[in-house]
């Protein structure tokens, strides 16, 4: 944790999780919260969440490098990294997909067994300003007909869990993970029925894309097929049965963020930082 007097590692010490306060350039830190362990679910901030964190991706690939190192150092059974779903044998050319690549790689030479995770879009992302939700339509990357893979971030910790749980199964196996599978009009659908009136879908408008380089880098990334997910949710839902559907999700888990996204008015905040 990056303060462990914080209301969020109040609530994981309650839910009696052991919290351990400490930062990537921190290496002292990081190998005393490893002492005992037996394995490490490695997730880096990215240059992707731009102003969020305001992270390169050199410090990504650093962070993610060190975390694996170091789970080998202190003797850690198993490693397991969330990387991205649009990461493959071919560069992005999006520096926080490709830097996720590279950190790949690396685990990969490493003496310690290893499972992958490349997430979907994570469901929480669709409530952030910018899409048009206060206007009474939704905009996004993919097509109206267009399916894509979603995740909801509660269920990473369920997916993580269960890898964990059966190494001699995931040891080695690079994997995508999703919670459910929508196109742009199931999304308005759900969204419709969320804000009790008419939310319509469409794809981002080539104007938009024309004038950002790197929104128009990611829906070329749904035009290919590499963001719009393959993960196999026959096998995650077994693993996985409380995995949420975005119907689910929007009414619960969601319902507050959704909610706020629907008044708050502004443009989209990722992108690589300035």
């Amino acid at each position: 944790m990056r303060d462990a007097a914080g209301e969020k590692a109040g609530a994981l010490r309650r839910a009696g999780a052991v919290t351990v306060e400490g930062r990537f350039g921190d290496r002292e830190a990081i190998m005393a919260a490893m002492q005992g362990a037996y394995g490490v679910f490695s997730v880096q901030p990215s240059s992707g969440q731009g102003e969020i964190y305001g992270v390169s991706d050199a410090q990504e690939v650093a962070w993610g490098i060190q975390i694996a190192d170091l789970a080998v150092a202190c003797g850690l059974h198993h490693l397991v990294y969330s990387s991205a779903n649009a990461v493959g044998d071919k560069p992005t050319g999006l520096g926080h997909f490709d830097s996720k690549a590279r950190i790949e790689a690396h685990i990969r030479t490493l003496p310690i067994a290893a499972t992958i995770l490349r997430p979907a879009a994570f469901m929480e992302m669709l409530t952030m300003p910018g899409f048009g939700l206060p206007e009474g339509q939704f905009n996004f990357f993919a097509r109206p007909d267009q399916a894509m893979q979603l995740l909801a971030v509660p269920d990473i910790g369920k997916i993580v869990a269960a890898v964990l749980a059966d190494p001699e199964r995931f040891a080695g196996r690079t994997m995508e993970v999703a919670s459910d599978t929508v196109t742009g009009q199931e999304l308005a659908q759900a969204f419709t029925q969320a804000a009790g009136r008419p939310i319509a879908y469409r794809r981002f408008p080539d104007t938009v894309l024309d004038a950002n380089p790197f929104l128009a880098a990611l829906a070329g990334l749904f035009d290919d097929g590499r963001l719009t997910g393959s993960a196999d949710l026959t096998e995650l839902r077994a693993m996985v049965p409380s995995l949420q559907d975005f119907g689910t999700w929007i009414r619960d888990d969601g319902r507050e963020a959704f909610e706020q996204a629907s008044r708050a008015k502004g443009s989209w905040a990722y992108g690589p930082a300035s």
